[in-house]
């Protein structure tokens, strides 16, 4: 089963990195070649795109160039169509459908991080261009690599002394299963996530546009319908583990020693050590609810919410922004839960962990355990540890 375990999550961070590193070529060249840019045009002040045909020298001064029509500008510059967006600017209307944007037509002028300050429309597709998917995707390797390059330095934090057989709940039938429930459904939104992100660069070659077009949607259904899921699963785990995640002085020794992942042994931790309540109040609380709020404004599931354009807008940059890194940090949990510490994994898989396990990584909890301060067994008396399982020798 760890093997397994093992091989799929190794198969998972490779293509994830391979999938991700195509795509922030593609979009590279992307941003090369599209006309993100905005200058001011130097006759009208207004905006005008980087690879628009400048006016001629000297157009300033052509009589009655402010006020030529759309024709008439075109033959002084071609493509020009700023007295057309000029005079439908101007225009005032009126509209009696009840929508808070059925009168307006072109969204006034803003900046998003990484844009230009152009229409709120062209602000956002740049900042989703230029800076959510180049500096996000790129984050995401990092992440994938600096955990790889990790492994291969460090390799896995193995065991000190050998399992005593003497098994310690870790943890409740109800917190694994709401963990699971948390950890499939952030699954499901980080890989059509992704797609959605990313997947034109690098699946849209390969699968063709008519069922990269189905998957890509089919996807974002399943994201549609799961983040309710993960959010109503975030809140619960929450509440479930704010107490053992509460700061403590034994979390300063903690992190002066870097957790022991570099060599040197762990200071001395409770049930929860700093890394894991740095994860739970930056990762878990923060970054996972300002992502669940987010996406329901972007689902449309906030009663008596104003819908605009600009709202959705800043909603897609909050949401993209707060996922990607809570997927960042997520990588991190995965791994040293899983493949990184020796035993981890079996405490979120059976509930239990040996004896030996919680003495090294967290003896203030094992401590409290014997001294009677936390019960030893906590789902239950009839509650049943799993049995060891002696492995034959080689």
């Amino acid at each position: 089963m760890f093997r397994v375990t093992s091989r799929f999550v190794a198969a998972f961070v490779a293509a994830l990195a391979l999938g991700l590193s195509v795509s922030l070529g593609a979009s590279a060249s992307l941003a090369a070649d599209a006309p993100a840019t905005l200058t001011a045009g130097p006759q009208t002040g207004t905006a005008q795109r980087a690879d628009q045909a400048a006016a001629p020298q000297g157009a300033s001064t052509i009589p009655g160039y402010l006020q030529q029509t759309n024709g008439e500008r075109a033959q002084v510059q071609p493509g020009n169509n700023a007295p057309m967006w000029r005079d439908i600017k101007q225009q005032a209307g009126f509209s009696s459908l009840p929508d808070p944007e059925a009168g307006v037509l072109i969204q006034p002028q803003t900046a998003y991080p990484g844009s230009a300050f152009t229409s709120a429309g062209e602000a956002w597709r740049q900042t989703r261009n230029l800076l959510l998917i180049p500096v996000g995707g790129w984050l995401l390797i990092l992440a994938l690599v600096g955990i790889g390059a990790f492994y291969l330095f460090r390799g896995q934090i193995r065991l000190e002394h050998k399992p005593t057989g003497r098994k310690i709940e870790r943890f409740t039938p109800f917190e694994r299963f709401m963990h699971w429930v948390l950890a499939f459904s952030f699954i499901a939104l980080a890989v059509s996530g992704v797609v959605i992100m990313f997947g034109k660069f690098f699946l849209l070659p390969i699968l063709g546009s008519a069922f990269f077009g189905w998957l890509t949607y089919a996807l974002k259904t399943i994201h549609n319908f799961i983040g309710p899921l993960f959010g109503l699963s975030l809140v619960i785990v929450l509440l479930t583990f704010v107490r053992d995640n509460l700061p403590s002085k034994s979390d300063l020794a903690w992190l002066a020693k870097g957790g022991g992942l570099f060599g040197g042994g762990e200071a001395p931790s409770a049930r929860f050590n700093a890394g894991e309540k740095i994860w739970f109040w930056v990762g878990v609380l923060f970054l996972g609810l300002l992502a669940v709020a987010s996406g329901l404004v972007l689902d449309k599931l906030v009663p008596n919410f104003p819908y605009t354009r600009s709202a959705m807008q800043v909603a897609e940059i909050v949401h993209a922004s707060a996922t990607i890194l809570f997927m960042a940090m997520a990588f991190g949990h995965i791994y040293i839960g899983s493949v990184g510490t020796e035993g981890a994994l079996d405490g979120m898989r059976t509930g239990y962990v040996d004896e030996s396990w919680a003495k090294q990584h967290h003896t203030l909890w094992l401590d409290a355990i014997k001294s009677g301060k936390i019960p030893a067994q906590r789902s239950g008396p009839n509650a049943q540890a799993p049995v060891p399982v002696i492995k034959p020798k080689a």
